[in-house]
């Protein structure tokens, strides 16, 4: 049963050094299978947070592709078993201009089989809902273009901060409340099914990070499954929040993990 925690790490802002101590022991309490990681620095001679908390757990790693080295919007994936492949796609922006968000797509060698993850970050803005449609049609239809047998492989796990609450216009086309690009392709939000019944809310102004944001506090870190599959594969059986309080009196970043064990 792959345990899979998605969680967007702040870069290099705030307490930084403090903050990758806390981030390290909350992977280590959690262990995880599959860790993806949005917002993953990188630094001048090349090293990237994720060769360090790779090196830190014993973890495979593989990063996306970057335009420039000093950003803080990298995404990374981490697993427990080796990852056989990984490509990035550079998801469009709705302005025609240069893409700067991606999506990283590894494939890993489960014990039990080969699974298809994907990790991506898309824009903020308050008021970029647009935006991120034009993004997450983009997933789908790679997805769609890349999933295996819906009949007998594992589904494939889409995981990231979405930036967008449940109900936004870009996870509704995802979750199958409205049209999708792709027929036959939907998510289940893994919340949903095996979360505590409470919003799970990600990011909020309790957190000390977040504390004079205009924003109200919402939920925008997702892992999703892609359906149809055989069942019970994927169907998410517990869901949680992690990295929500101090360790050793530091928070470790402005966003709270989100953790899930799928069948």
């Amino acid at each position: 049963m792959p345990r899979v925690l998605t969680w967007n790490v702040w870069g290099r802002n705030g307490p930084w050094g403090a903050r990758q101590a806390a981030i390290t022991k909350v992977l280590a309490a959690e262990a995880p299978d599959i860790v993806c990681l949005q917002e993953v620095w990188i630094a001048d001679d090349g090293t990237t947070l994720t060769d360090q908390l790779a090196g830190a757990l014993g973890l495979h790693h593989v990063d996306a592709d970057r335009h420039r080295r000093g950003s803080t919007m990298g995404n990374a994936v981490l697993s427990r078993w080796p990852i056989t492949s990984h490509e990035t796609l550079w998801l469009p922006r709705r302005d025609g201009g240069l893409p700067y968000r991606t999506l990283l797509a590894a494939q890993i060698d489960a014990p039990s089989g080969p699974i298809s993850v994907h990790c991506t970050h898309l824009d903020w803005q308050y008021d970029a809902s647009a935006a991120r449609v034009v993004q997450a049609e983009a997933i789908a239809r790679y997805i769609g273009a890349h999933r295996g047998d819906t009949r007998k492989d594992y589904p494939a796990i889409v995981t990231g901060d979405l930036n967008a609450v449940p109900d936004a216009d870009e996870v509704r086309l995802l979750t199958g409340r409205s049209a999708g690009p792709v027929p036959g392709l939907v998510f289940q939000d893994a919340w949903e099914v095996a979360g505590d019944g409470t919003p799970g809310v990600t990011w909020t102004r309790r957190n000390p990070y977040c504390a004079e944001a205009a924003w109200p506090e919402r939920r925008l870190d997702y892992i999703l499954v892609a359906w149809p599959r055989p069942r019970p594969l994927g169907n998410p059986v517990t869901c949680r929040i992690v990295g929500d309080d101090p360790v050793d009196g530091i928070q470790p970043s402005d966003h709270y993990a989100v953790v899930a064990d799928l069948v």
